[in-house]
């Protein structure tokens, strides 16, 4: 069976996930792509910050509070772009799923909330294409800050938001910051037509609905390894 062409023009497809700190969707879309795996199909992850060429870049300027916001933006933008041309379309190309914890759609929510134009940021990121299924995982903020703080003791500084000074109680801050991310990504879900998951759920009942939505709009024998059937 020939693979059918995305919007893209790239016989694989892209799948992204975003959604609040501690929303639960880099659980989500680990458990989707070992899924994957397990049905033999031919698969990708990448994260988001995560190119070697602006890593260090990034952690040096975190520890030292250097960062503007449209610092900020401009190196999540240059990590994105080394990710996108070395890694996601050539897998395109090559007929995987691509899964991205994260897309443009956190820099839209992200850099916008510190400031930068909205106009501007969705300019930067024009190269790229639009996933051909985006996931919101939408979480209410007492539960994304319950979560995270099961899985260690502190906020981070910059997601609690603290570099914006919104309050000097790191709690507090978080709320205010995660919550006007909340409400760009709302404002973006209508948008980019994003499948909203209700996150507040337990994992194992979003996982189930996250593989339906695939298996639904996804004809996975086309993307299965040489000499595997699904």
């Amino acid at each position: 069976m020939n693979a059918t062409f995305g919007e893209a023009g790239f016989p694989g497809r892209l799948i992204a996930v975003e959604g609040i700190d501690g929303s639960g969707k880099s659980t989500q879309v680990r458990l989707l792509r070992k899924w994957l795996e397990r049905q033999g199909a031919r698969v990708y992850l990448s994260e988001w910050n995560s190119s070697e060429i602006v890593k260090s870049a990034t952690k040096r300027g975190k520890e030292s509070n250097l960062l503007t916001p449209t610092t900020f933006s401009l190196i999540h933008a240059t990590d994105f772009a080394d990710r996108y041309e070395r890694h996601l379309v050539p897998l395109l190309k090559a007929g995987y799923l691509v899964l991205c914890d994260r897309y443009v759609f956190t820099a839209f929510a992200r850099d916008v909330v510190r400031g930068c134009p909205l106009s501007w940021v969705r300019k930067i990121y024009g190269f790229a294409h639009l996933p051909d299924l985006t996931f919101f995982f939408r979480t209410s903020l007492e539960v994304s800050l319950r979560r995270i703080l099961d899985g260690r003791q502190k906020l981070k500084y910059f997601e609690a938001g603290m570099d914006l000074r919104l309050s000097n109680d790191i709690y507090e801050s978080y709320r205010i910051f995660q919550g006007r991310l909340l409400e760009q990504y709302l404002a973006m879900s209508g948008e980019f037509g994003f499948r909203v998951i209700d996150a507040n759920r337990p994992v194992e009942v979003q996982q189930s609905e996250v593989r339906k939505i695939v298996v639904d709009q996804f004809d996975l024998e086309n993307y299965r390894m040489p000499g595997l059937s699904l």
